[in-house]
């Protein structure tokens, strides 16, 4: 009986893990670029009444004999697919066509050469300029990507914060499908930088930072820093963001199969506790 209630707890633990899973994909559903989450689950150990046995000429083989000590979730695994296009009409936020990340620096700036000691990823390109002319993505992070070098006439290829160039009439910025950033710099269209995006072999693999932002890991692999629209993919489309790919109709769905799992677990340890009662009260 006390084997009936730990496999029991096991299993509401278990089936707490998805209630907890799909409540916060059902609580994200309108935020933009957030990728839904799922459990895979696991049976646990066992404990062995009798071994298998090998057939001789007296007698037939036999199966192990075993009792399971319920389930366990064995892993939360990210969807990592794109979510919807939702048009914003604002200039600056910009919706990736394909796979990679938007760059934005994890650390303190370099005020010397704008360059940072590692970074981290989002796919919400919520954009905007702050006042002292960089690019910036949500809380003030400093987006990554190539400055233009003005006295060579050429793209540079040091990932670096993007700073738009001093001047007394700055106006109509804009974002190219391939990254490339411009702006009429005193009645002249000038080149500014290039944004620029990260791909991982297994973007799953990527922790989770709170914000809409990720981290690498071990098991992501490096990134890949690569310009929008290499090889044709991967581009940028501006005044859109991408919504979140959370299916409304599968984590309801979820959410009833989690709860019931819940609930027959219970009814377990009503039982086990039932029978313990009956063997207490027995004279």
């Amino acid at each position: 009986m006390l084997r009936c209630m730990t496999s029991a707890i096991a299993g509401l633990k278990a089936n707490m893990t998805g209630i907890d899973v799909t409540g916060n994909n059902i609580s994200n559903v309108n935020t933009d670029a957030f990728k839904s989450s799922s459990v895979s689950f696991r049976d646990t150990m066992y404990q062995e009444i009798s071994g298998a046995t090998a057939n001789s000429n007296n007698a037939a083989g036999t199966n192990p004999s075993q009792i399971g000590y319920g389930s366990a979730a064995s892993s939360i695994n990210v969807d990592t697919t794109a979510g919807g296009q939702n048009a914003t009409g604002k200039a600056s936020d910009v919706y990736i066509k394909g796979d990679g990340y938007l760059i934005v620096g994890g650390s303190s700036k370099n005020d010397v050469d704008d360059t940072f000691t590692d970074y981290k990823y989002t796919r919400l390109g919520t954009l905007s300029w702050d006042s002292a002319g960089y690019l910036t993505a949500g809380s003030g992070n400093y987006v990554v990507g190539y400055q233009y070098d003005t006295e060579n006439n050429v793209m540079g290829n040091t990932p670096k914060a993007i700073k738009l160039p001093t001047a007394t009439n700055i106006s109509n910025i804009s974002i190219a499908s391939d990254g490339t950033i411009t702006c009429n710099k005193d009645g002249e269209i000038v080149k500014v930088g290039q944004i620029v995006l990260a791909t991982f072999t297994n973007p799953a693999g990527l922790s989770q930072l709170g914000n809409s932002f990720y981290g690498r890991t071990d098991n992501s692999g490096a990134p890949n820093i690569i310009a929008p629209g290499t090889n044709g993919t991967n581009t940028l489309i501006t005044g859109s963001l991408e919504a979140s790919n959370v299916d409304l109709a599968t984590e309801f769905s979820n959410l009833i199969i989690y709860e019931r799992g819940y609930q027959a677990n219970t009814k377990v340890i009503t039982a086990a506790d039932e029978m313990l009662q009956t063997l207490v009260n027995m004279k």
